[in-house]
């Protein structure tokens, strides 16, 4: 079973979407590598691209087009920067090539090849692509199929079908399981954060692992400063208002005010959340959390930890975070976090779970509180479809953060006020997710062909 680290569930990207968009960047760009190592360079002339199931279906309203070109510009997601974005691509349409190498240009006409018409998946997974390189005479001469799998995580047609043993070394305390997760932490009489941090600090120096998480909270900061104050209107045929900067300046106003109403706190959280929301639709830096639909919601409950709750652990922040991801590999490892695969359920749901049992721990509870949490936070989302309106990450999305993210809250709480004991187990409302998931008709799953994606008409 492959152990994941936690920073490949919180990577730095751009938005909207992390399988449609950070996903593709990521396959294309290892395309471009695996051609510059190819024995066959030399007798190939063009690339096309061909996209499949769920990436066709919505792939224009998520930018998958544009992603799969930044990839074969030997673009990154993490380092990528969103204002260059669009005069590469302007430029790739007037000039019509592609640097393999320093010196080896190939043809790649946007229009001609890259092909978003096959709405038919593939057989592995809702969200496949086919790259080929092409000859002289238009033969094959060399092509891959790679799967954006959610969360950013890419896999080729191999490594799906004959997962590769990890060569790493194992982490000192691996879990399958919450029940495993917790066992260790009872044995230990240390905190779930510990346990993560554990595993962590066998792949990188503790000051390394701090010093990215470090990273990942400033970037989650900028993401909802960034979308505090910018205006106008979000990209795509909806033309759909930002409110994030008209919302903090109606808050600010009120001041004192808000007092009176002891649920005032609640329009805070919701605006940090539609910050980021925003941002991510804008196709901005974002922190993939363990999705781009759902990147709102783990930003906006640990910034209202910070400004409005008190923490028994110095490193707060820290186990907030290590948390939340060590929640996030369980539904990684043992259901899925692609909306195409298994719905929102898999995106808000997972991400809900995350902040909840991120905040029960931020607030000292015990490791049976933080679990209760968890699953507290995923019970309340299950059968959560994925129906975006013209297939864009905004309506119903960015509203959908911030109510989750008040759910997350809710359910911290709930766990916070009983004592860790109750009837239905993190584990099994996971297998429970990945069950609903599975039985959900493929309408509900990012292919925009169901719910209000349908209900709604496109102007």
């Amino acid at each position: 079973m492959h152990h994941y680290s936690i920073f490949e569930l919180f990577s730095i990207g751009i938005g909207p979407s992390s399988s449609h968009t950070v996903g593709p960047m990521r396959a294309a760009h290892r395309f471009l590598e695996q051609l510059r190592s190819s024995p066959h360079l030399p007798e190939i002339e063009g690339i096309r691209c061909e996209c499949y199931g769920s990436l066709a279906a919505t792939g224009h309203g998520h930018g998958t087009d544009t992603a799969i070109m930044l990839g074969l510009l030997g673009e990154e997601p993490q380092t990528v920067v969103p204002r260059d974005i669009p005069g590469m691509i302007a430029r790739l349409h007037q000039q019509e090539t592609l640097s393999v190498t320093e010196d080896k240009t190939v043809r790649f006409s946007p229009s001609r090849d890259l092909d978003l018409s096959h709405y038919q998946p593939l057989k592995l997974h809702p969200n496949g692509m086919l790259f080929t390189a092409v000859g002289k005479d238009g033969a094959p001469v060399e092509d891959a199929v790679f799967y954006s799998t959610g969360g950013g995580f890419v896999a080729s047609e191999q490594e799906l079908l004959h997962p590769a043993e990890p060569d790493r070394e194992p982490f000192p305390l691996p879990y399958e399981s919450a029940e495993e997760l917790l066992r260790m932490a009872d044995e230990r009489h240390c905190p779930l954060s510990s346990i993560v941090m554990a595993n962590e600090c066998a792949l990188l120096p503790e000051s390394d692992v701090r010093e990215r998480l470090d990273l990942i909270w400033t970037t989650m900061k900028q993401s909802i400063a960034s979308g505090m104050s910018a205006r106008g209107n979000l990209p795509g045929v909806l033309q759909v208002p930002r409110r994030a900067k008209t919302l903090r300046k109606s808050l600010l106003v009120h001041g004192e005010s808000a007092l009176k109403d002891p649920l005032s706190i609640m329009d805070w959280i919701n605006l940090y959340a539609i910050a980021v929301s925003e941002e991510n639709a804008a196709g901005g830096r974002i922190v993939t959390a363990p999705t781009n639909g759902a990147a709102g919601i783990v930003p906006a409950v640990l910034n209202y930890a910070t400004k409005f709750c008190v923490s028994p652990y110095p490193d707060a922040i820290h186990r907030f975070l290590l948390t939340a991801g060590g929640i996030a590999i369980l539904y990684k490892k043992n259901a899925s976090i692609s909306g195409a695969d298994v719905g929102c359920q898999g995106e808000v749901g997972v991400a809900c779970s995350m902040a909840a049992a991120a905040l029960a721990e931020y607030l000292g509870g015990t490791p049976h509180q933080v679990e209760n949490a968890a699953e507290i936070g995923m019970e309340h989302n299950l059968g959560l479809t994925c129906d975006p309106i013209a297939g864009l990450v905004q309506i119903p999305c960015i509203e959908r953060n911030a109510i989750a993210a008040i759910k997350a809250i809710n359910a911290a709480r709930i766990a916070m006020g009983g004592t860790g004991a109750h009837f239905v187990p993190l584990d099994k409302v996971i297998r429970t997710m990945l069950d609903t998931g599975r039985d959900m008709q493929s309408k509900y799953k990012e292919t925009a062909q169901g719910g209000l994606a349908v209900n709604v008409v496109n102007c």
